[in-house]
């Protein structure tokens, strides 16, 4: 039995259940408001210590971080393989996965908190925020993710690294744009694990109100891929079949607002 912990707004989580698309395997899902802080109770901490989604438990074993529970899930069902065959198109795909895991997500969950999670946990109350921001485990989704949370939730884009994260998303998708030049997918002519990894990310900044970071000519290549990655059924499912309606509109309606922000720190002309 699959057991996923998980919830609409945690772009890992949504790698995971994309994975789990991809490969046609039943689940039964947990779903951790995170938003709310569900993901600090001692019950849920003793599954994932770094307080935060996805979680998968199969057959009582527990797995954690998004991107092992992706490559688990290919060994422990092998006849539905994901992942390419070909060492050299594998290699690529490692190169798209790795940098997701070790720069991309950091600035992703910097982003998101800048833009719009901010407001969304304020609304808690004065002490229901304290709470929120001091409960996150001293290592989490980076050695120092306990402090720069609180500090981009009471900054936004005034925070110091406000401007290195925009800056390092941006050239995440400019990478984008030059693999893309002669085909269709990142790592080869076939959609591969380098495009599911990537699609949260892009995702969450077209959540956001981003588009102007690809479209009017900037980046038509990226455009292409993710009008292409929209149209896949198993995409629609496993993002927006998960994002409640009232995230959904917070994202967009206070991404609107913080996009002159972003456009001004990447001299985009609007």
């Amino acid at each position: 039995m699959l057991e996923l912990y998980h919830h609409g707004s945690s772009v890992c989580a949504a790698k995971v259940r994309l994975y789990l698309g991809e490969k046609g395997l039943d689940w039964t899902g947990h779903y951790i408001d995170i938003l709310r802080g569900d993901q600090f109770t001692p019950e849920y901490m003793k599954l994932n210590p770094k307080a935060v989604v996805p979680t998968l438990v199969h057959d009582g074993k527990v797995i954690c971080d998004s991107s092992n529970i992706c490559e688990y899930l290919d060994d422990a069902f092998p006849d539905r393989q994901v992942r390419p065959d070909n060492p050299v198109i594998r290699a690529e795909v490692r190169y798209w996965t790795k940098a997701v895991d070790e720069d991309l997500h950091p600035a992703c969950g910097a982003m998101t908190f800048m833009t719009s999670h901010r407001h969304t946990i304020r609304a808690l109350g004065e002490e229901g925020l304290k709470k929120f921001l001091n409960s996150t485990p001293p290592f989490s989704v980076t050695a120092d993710w306990h402090e720069q949370k609180k500090i981009f939730v009471r900054d936004g884009y005034d925070a110091p690294d406000a401007h290195k994260k925009v800056k390092l998303y941006d050239r995440y998708l400019q990478k984008m744009e030059t693999a893309l030049q002669d085909r269709d997918w990142l790592a080869s002519e076939d959609y591969t694990f380098a495009d599911i990894a990537m699609t949260p990310y892009v995702m969450r900044l077209d959540m956001m109100s981003m588009q102007g970071m690809w479209e009017g000519g900037r980046l038509p290549k990226v455009k292409s891929w993710l009008e292409r990655i929209k149209s896949r059924e198993i995409c629609r499912v496993a993002i927006w079949g998960w994002m409640p309606d009232e995230l959904t509109s917070q994202l967009a309606k206070n991404g609107a607002k913080s996009w002159p922000e972003v456009a001004e720190i990447l001299e985009i002309k609007q």
